[in-house]
């Protein structure tokens, strides 16, 4: 993002001792979806001036979210906390049918940043609905992605919220039953509870295309690669980064000695690196690349400025700004402008 620097990190006082060596994940960090979402807030203040509205975090990382408000933008919990005809940004997790019906009735200009693979998920919902299916909807619950899933079609969606929820689950007719996932999943979690229920219902069906998204999925890949060999892994991102949280968990279960997720560098216990030889370090798909820069850094000025980055895959994908911003960004170069 524009216009941060990394700070002075502190760092002892003497040249480190070598102490071992740092495995860096990649991919790691900012996803399409992430990026497209960020330069949507960042275009619409350059556009429309200060403030722009945001409802719910943009993504789900405090640095990105405290460096836009710096910015002029606002976020708020709802659009009713948006006055009448500002400007709102929807996040990248997406929104159900009744926010924008409420965005409409006061009158908001919308910049829709939901990320083109969630709205897939939304599409599929809508579609099987339609088609009077039972659907599974595998996820987290309050999670905002899945909210605004389930609101497109709440007569016919159910949350299965893990391998232990599946026993509760109940459908109509067990020959009309298909499973739709939240794109930030774990992989192995998803496809475990997708398992259990077709123990229950054989005649599941899998949704067209994978809803876990590649990001994601990337992401899982590249830290079980480093994970077998890492004593620590570090993720960075924050609390409420479902795919961050998830990293942790892969990373245990892949074999790391410990995983721990850290907002920045400062959160970073030093009695961590107790015993350590080898870190890995990873991000989740809401983190700006500085943060990952700033854990390297601390790590160095500790002993371990031997890195390795381990690349399991390469990312290109990229998506277009939301049509709004798209539509405004035509008409201004458009605009002839008037000599002085």
């Amino acid at each position: 993002m524009e216009g941060v620097t990394s700070p002075v990190l502190p760092a002892p006082a003497d040249v480190p001792t070598a102490r071992g060596r740092v495995l860096l994940a990649a991919p790691r960090g900012y996803c399409a979806g992430v990026d497209r979402a960020v330069v949507a807030v960042e275009q619409a203040l350059e556009l429309y001036g200060a403030p722009v509205y945001v409802r719910k975090e943009i993504v789900h990382n405090k640095h990105v979210v405290q460096t836009l408000q710096e910015r002029g933008a606002v976020f708020v919990g709802e659009t009713d906390e948006v006055p009448e005809g500002e400007t709102v940004v929807f996040s990248a997790h997406g929104v159900s049918p009744a926010v924008h019906a409420q965005a409409a009735a006061r009158s908001l200009k919308t910049i829709d940043a939901t990320c083109p693979l969630v709205t897939k998920v939304h599409k599929e919902a809508v579609r099987f609905a339609a088609d009077d299916y039972d659907i599974l909807l595998v996820g987290h619950a309050g999670h905002e992605e899945v909210e605004g899933t389930a609101g497109e079609a709440p007569e016919h969606i159910q949350l299965v919220d893990g391998p232990g929820s599946v026993d509760a689950v109940q459908v109509r007719d067990p020959e009309k039953v298909v499973w739709l996932s939240q794109t930030t999943l774990s992989v192995d979690e998803t496809m475990e509870t997708v398992r259990r229920l077709r123990e229950r219902f054989p005649s599941l069906q899998d949704p067209p295309s994978d809803d876990i998204c590649y990001a994601t999925q990337n992401r899982q890949v590249a830290v079980k690669k480093i994970a077998p060999e890492a004593d620590l892994v570090i993720v960075v991102g924050s609390a409420n980064s479902s795919n961050s949280v998830r990293l942790v968990e892969v990373a245990l279960e892949a074999g790391a000695g410990a995983s721990y997720r850290v907002d920045n560098f400062r959160e970073i216990d030093e009695a961590w690196l107790a015993g350590v030889r080898t870190v890995g370090v990873t991000s989740g798909a809401s983190v700006p690349e500085i943060l990952v820069r700033e854990v390297l850094e601390w790590l160095a000025a500790r002993g371990y400025g031997d890195v390795e980055e381990v690349t399991t895959a390469q990312e290109d994908l990229m998506f277009s700004l939301p049509k709004e911003l798209r539509r405004d960004i035509k008409q201004r170069k458009q605009i002839p402008v008037t000599p002085v």
